[in-house]
């Protein structure tokens, strides 16, 4: 599979994260693919609806076997809870009890803290269709939730384990703006060589006839090295490039040159250009 690497060494430490009654095996493998890929392991199961193991869970799991084959399987969530010393229930509702609410920045850090210090901590996550009951939430120690749109708050519990999973994976970064590979380390051109291509290409275009009218020439070449010395284009600058291409495509009866020079007796469609910007537009002429 793609961006899978077995010769890599596997992380697989952190929270448990505990499933209360799921009901799909497909769901539970999303949770365990969405665990594994930010280094997470310890998946728990509270009665799940249709069993367990579940060749679905396998199956939508996508190789992330590790997480379903150590899953484990509690009739009741006080059970699952047991042995832990911390908890996050996750909901998108405002709660009765009076618990503290965190982000799940804050909570991944709150969870990086208490992990290093020896701590078993775990999150817990609610049904597809209801989410947590009261009697859920009150298991836990503090509660997190998302920042989502207010009026389209509910999230798949394969989405919502992705979140935290990825903000656990971001509270073991040093630098969260660092990526896993680089891009390729280019030495820029020197400006004799982007000098040597300005001249290079207004030679030629100038022998196309290119610059026209003739008293805009100044003000088009400068549009185009600002052209070849930018990232990012303007639309005036798009034209002057649509407008090199068409020139460069196209030949004349009076200069045939390049590898669009006629045969002998082929038809020849005129080119006229925008005045306004040197952009390339073809016309049949009369």
């Amino acid at each position: 599979m793609a961006g899978t690497n077995s010769e890599r060494e596997l992380i697989a430490e952190g929270p448990a994260i505990i499933l209360v009654e799921p009901q799909l095996g497909e769901n539970i493998g999303m949770v365990a693919r969405a665990m594994a890929n930010f280094g997470l392991a310890e998946l728990r199961l509270v009665n799940p609806r249709d069993g367990w193991p579940s060749e679905k869970a396998r199956s939508a799991a996508s190789k992330a076997d590790h997480v379903i084959d150590g899953a484990k399987l509690y009739d009741t969530l006080e059970e699952a809870l047991a042995d832990l010393n911390f908890v996050y229930a996750t909901t998108a509702r405002q709660r009765d009890n009076f618990k503290p609410v965190a982000s799940p920045v804050t909570a991944a850090s709150t969870l990086r803290t208490r992990f290093l210090a020896g701590e078993k901590t775990g999150i817990l996550f609610g049904r597809e269709k209801s989410g947590l009951k009261n009697e859920d939430v009150a298991l836990a120690d503090e509660i997190v939730t998302f920042p989502v749109n207010p009026a389209f708050a509910s999230l798949n519990i394969a989405q919502a384990v992705l979140l935290m999973s990825y903000e656990w994976m971001k509270s073991t970064m040093e630098d969260v703006t660092q990526t896993p590979f680089q891009g390729v380390d280019q030495m820029p051109a020197s400006k004799e060589e982007v000098i040597g291509l300005f001249e290079h290409m207004e030679d030629a275009l100038d022998a196309r006839g290119y610059f026209r009218p003739i008293h805009k020439k100044a003000r088009m070449i400068d549009n185009l090295r600002a052209v070849l010395t930018r990232r990012g284009f303007t639309s005036p600058e798009i034209n002057v490039m649509r407008g090199v291409v068409s020139s460069l495509d196209r030949f004349s009866r009076r200069n045939p040159r390049g590898a669009g020079a006629p045969l002998e007796g082929d038809a020849v469609d005129g080119i006229e250009r925008d005045e306004a910007d040197g952009s390339g537009h073809e016309r049949d002429q009369d």
